[in-house]
């Protein structure tokens, strides 16, 4: 029997029941070896106290020591979801650099069981969004920070984290087919987030590809 998928909401949901937890053996770690893993970078302001530095969707967050809260550059607290991805991606990563080619979420640790509704609040939304209109598809992608990458009739890699890019690629319809788009992630993704945590980072980017399609 296929397994059911959670909703983005009640995925997030449960991954924040762990966060706390996942803080608190975070702590018992030297700063230091957290910034290296997640190719990050520590700078301490008192013994003991500092922020750990990396980026997310391109721009610059910090999270404190020992805290472990994150915060935007212009020192806003990030809101629940994002931490809670950064908390796992801290916890979770083990240094690997990415893999610089993409997978389906079906290839990612038990993704196969989740693939279809993955496609269907990912993909499917997008096709339902922007249909064959490449051109308005590109401009979204492009306002997003996208980045032009060689597969399907377009497709666009966003860097999610540091070693962590996903790829949206849109493949245009003909009389047979309607169009189609797909959400992929480095090969490397599970060295770096756990599966759960990967299909909010495809939800968060579809959403964010709509917005701007708007």
């Amino acid at each position: 029997m296929r397994k059911a998928l959670p909703s983005p909401a009640n995925r997030g949901a449960l991954l924040l029941i762990r966060v706390d937890e996942l803080r608190s053996l975070l702590r018992l770690a030297e700063p230091v070896d957290l910034a290296r893993r997640v190719a990050g970078r520590y700078l301490e302001s008192f013994p003991g106290e500092g922020r750990l530095h990396l980026s997310l969707w391109g721009r610059e967050v910090s999270l404190t020591f020992p805290g472990l809260v994150a915060y935007d550059e212009f020192e806003r607290e990030l809101n629940p979801a994002f931490q809670a991805l950064l908390i796992y991606h801290i916890f979770t990563s083990d240094g690997s650099p990415a893999a610089g080619h993409f997978i389906a979420f079906s290839e990612l640790p038990d993704g196969k069981f989740y693939a279809q509704a993955f496609q269907g609040y990912t993909g499917d939304e997008l096709r339902r969004h922007f249909g064959d209109d490449g051109m308005r598809f590109e401009r979204a992608a492009r306002q997003q920070g996208g980045q032009s990458y060689p597969l399907g009739d377009a497709a666009f890699e966003f860097q999610f984290l540091p070693s962590l890019a996903l790829l949206v690629v849109y493949w245009a319809g003909d009389e047979d087919l309607p169009a189609s788009y797909q959400v992929l992630f480095d090969a490397a993704a599970s060295h770096h987030l756990p599966t759960d945590a990967c299909a909010i980072a495809g939800s968060m980017l579809t959403r964010q590809l709509i917005g701007a399609g708007e």
